[in-house]
């Protein structure tokens, strides 16, 4: 129990020295705090390509894991690289996994920086127009 104690004492002290320090920058952290994955990593475009698609698989929470993954499973393999940077940016950027499930599902607004194409063509599927039931796709 000590150690969780310290450990939560320490998150709350570098989120105070975080939230001081960007208050003193230009810089807009509301949505890019703590980034999931370095997505300016170089990789091939199919190494992204097949890191998205398990990512979109295993989220923090049930509702995105579904959406994303079907949404990837459906998609990823026509993007080009600009889209498939965009979805990487939209799924790795934003710490707060509700952040962006809202934003599908156009509960909150969506910010300009996420506000594109790639969440255009999400909140359309998360509409689910043809009525099919959603499940995970296989890993395969």
């Amino acid at each position: 129990m000590l150690c969780l104690r310290a450990l939560v004492q320490h998150v709350r002290q570098a989120q105070r020295a975080l939230l001081s320090s960007s208050t003193t920058s230009s810089v807009d952290t509301t949505y890019m705090e703590i980034p999931v994955y370095d997505i300016n990593k170089p990789q091939t475009l199919e190494n992204r390509k097949a890191r998205l698609l398990y990512q979109s698989r295993k989220r923090g929470m049930l509702e995105n894991g579904l959406l994303l993954s079907t949404f990837a499973k459906k998609h990823l393999s026509n993007f080009d690289e600009k889209q498939t940077m965009m979805y990487d940016r939209l799924i790795n950027s934003p710490s707060n996994d509700w952040d962006i499930f809202y934003w599908i599902v156009e509960k909150q607004p969506t910010p300009k920086e996420f506000d594109n194409e790639i969440m255009d063509l999400l909140k359309k599927h998360a509409k689910n127009e043809d009525k099919t039931a959603l499940s995970q796709p296989p890993l395969y």
